[in-house]
């Protein structure tokens, strides 16, 4: 069983009484517990994708073990909802080794048969083999250019893209051009589950691209 408060105080949310957690001189109208649509759409007591929204989510993050990390929760995502996903991480944290590279590169048939066991996690055969062999395409870019987050990185040609003034949540697309590219580039390189669409969601996840909604309290437009 997941505990939700534990995780809650590892992604906290603002506090609206602490006038030190408001949102920056210049957006006054913008109250710190105005979201963006998904979070606000989430059951009232979920607090953890209102805490994964406020601090995670389009914050750009670093290091070979946070982005594999985060990679795979967003191709154990595909067909079910963020939420389940958010909820069984601190499991799915436990029964990948924390999510180090080396580590679940180094997975053999055993823990196949013990990860499809877990009941704490997403139990798809093809999603747990294609995670094992991720890490080990991960370590291959990774010897080729020094670090995953180097070479991941290295593929924006600018600064993370961010939604303009006046956007709504029609204009955040399900992908962009680069998510096309990424997706080819990782699927030539041995990954799987990596579509334009889940490769865009990372993206998203690791502050690659800034989808926050002019009106949500953490848009830097």
């Amino acid at each position: 069983m997941i505990d939700p408060p534990d995780e809650a105080r590892a992604l906290r949310m603002p506090d609206a009484s602490d006038p030190s957690e408001l949102p920056a001189p210049g957006s006054p109208t913008r109250s710190p517990l105005s979201r963006c649509w998904w979070p606000a759409g989430a059951e009232p007591a979920d607090v953890l994708m209102a805490a994964y929204h406020d601090e995670e989510w389009g914050v750009p993050a670093h290091g070979d073990t946070v982005l594999f990390e985060r990679l795979a929760l967003e191709s154990f995502q595909a067909g079910l909802s963020w939420s389940t996903i958010l909820h069984k991480r601190p499991a799915f944290r436990r029964a990948f080794a924390e999510f180090e590279p080396a580590t679940v590169a180094a997975f053999d048939a055993s823990d196949v048969r013990r990860l499809v066991g877990d009941a704490g996690i997403v139990r798809n055969r093809a999603k747990i083999e294609a995670t094992i062999g991720n890490a080990r395409a991960v370590l291959e870019i990774a010897r080729e250019a020094g670090s995953f987050d180097a070479w991941l990185w290295g593929q924006l040609d600018g600064p993370p893209r961010r939604l303009p003034p006046g956007s709504t949540r029609d204009d955040v697309p399900s992908a962009d051009p680069l998510a096309h590219r990424l997706s080819r580039d990782l699927r030539d390189r041995g990954f799987r589950f990596v579509g334009p669409t889940i490769v865009y969601a990372f993206m998203q996840s690791i502050g690659m691209v800034d989808d926050h909604l002019p009106d949500c309290w953490r848009y830097e437009g």
